[in-house]
């Protein structure tokens, strides 16, 4: 195997496929990246933790078409480090590479390419094409309500629902859930499950890649992958049964406030400041009139914001965790939302205005009387 290609593009793709690597596998193998080169002047990286596995393939200038696996982590550093010019890799004897660049030059060892596993193909059949920007959007808005819990089972992953009319992303953590959906036709309804973990990655590489706005979605029994221009994500599915979410949403409401979402973001951060992680980030929301006053208290201070809105209902005292409040409003970017309450000690629903384009309940954390 020898090529020659750019230091800067070969850097990109090492750090697109590096999200594939992992440090905590006992497979010596999977803590490297196969380099295949073909006689068409296209280099395909290629890495693997068996859940996730993601391909990039580079043009570059094909001397002699072959294939290696190199430390993912070492090599990726050298190139890297390397300065923007030309850099050649050929293959030696005993899979050793040697690395050149103007005045530079590495020689490292390598692994025999049989030894990695095989990515496999999938079924094309089941296939949808999305906007990246969308994609990328219902990620934000969903991911982070998963639960980073592994015991937990299926509710580390993130649900996928795709109904005739529109596509559906649901996440919770048993505190949390977030439901985010876009208007689209789809011939078949379909559910899996992703892990959230995963769905970052590929959130990540949304936003590294700068070419074309489609990504073509594909679906398996028990894999799916993303197919972005040059670069192929494939995955496995999370099995089993999502919970019913929709059961969990309220059907009704005593109190509905509208508010400005940066103005509440603003005052519940400054409020959080003295609100402990001991005590659950807790702060207090009463709703009184045309305002919700926030306060919060520490053996530190105490502290006392007051955001105007439009009411409907009765007044109530509330508390939640900080931090769960400041993950939703950071995940949306309506400038006026609703939030609706019940009681003190049942869930808020926040959405939009008008529409329910994505719906947020988040559970409250008791307060005392006084």
């Amino acid at each position: 195997m020898k090529f020659s290609c750019s230091q800067q593009s070969l850097s990109k793709a090492l750090n697109t496929v590096s999200k594939a690597v992992t440090s905590r596998t006992t497979i010596p193998i999977l803590k490297g990246i196969l380099l295949e080169v073909n006689e068409s002047n296209t280099l395909t990286l290629s890495a693997s933790d068996l859940d996730l596995s993601i391909e990039k393939k580079i043009e570059v200038t094909a001397d002699e078409p072959g294939s290696v696996v190199v430390s993912a982590r070492l090599f990726s550093d050298i190139i890297r480090k390397l300065p923007n010019a030309e850099i050649q890799i050929e293959e030696q004897e005993n899979n050793t590479i040697a690395i050149r660049c103007l005045s530079s030059e590495f020689t490292i060892v390598g692994q025999p390419s049989d030894e990695f596993p095989n990515i496999g193909e999938i079924n094309t059949e089941n296939q949808l094409s999305l906007d990246k920007e969308i994609l990328k959007e219902m990620i934000k808005k969903t991911s982070f309500a998963a639960s980073i819990d592994e015991s937990k089972g299926i509710i580390v992953g993130v649900l996928i629902e795709m109904e005739h009319e529109s596509l559906n992303m649901v996440a919770l953590d048993g505190f949390r859930m977030a439901i985010t959906r876009e208007i689209m036709k789809n011939e078949e309804q379909k559910k899996i499950i992703i892990t959230a973990r995963i769905l970052n990655e590929i959130n990540k590489i949304i936003s590294e890649n700068e070419d074309g706005k489609e990504i073509i979605f594909i679906l398996d029994d028990k894999k799916a992958v993303f197919l972005l221009d040059e670069t192929k994500i494939m995955l496995r599915l999370l099995e089993g049964d999502f919970i019913k979410y929709n059961d969990i949403l309220p059907k009704e409401h005593k109190s509905r406030i509208i508010v400005s979402r940066s103005e509440l973001l603003n005052s519940i951060e400054r409020a959080s400041l003295l609100a402990k992680e001991g005590k659950n980030n807790l702060i207090k929301l009463s709703i009184f009139r045309d305002k919700i006053i926030i306060t919060s208290r520490s053996e530190e201070g105490n502290v006392k914001e007051e955001v105007f809105v439009e009411k409907e209902g009765a007044d109530l005292d509330i508390g939640f965790n900080s931090k769960y409040l400041l993950d939703v409003l950071k995940a949306v970017s309506d400038e006026s939302i609703a939030m609706e309450f019940n009681t003190s000690v049942s869930p808020c629903l926040i959405k939009p205005v008008e529409g329910n384009a994505y719906e947020y309940l988040v559970l409250p954390v008791r307060i005392s009387s006084n």
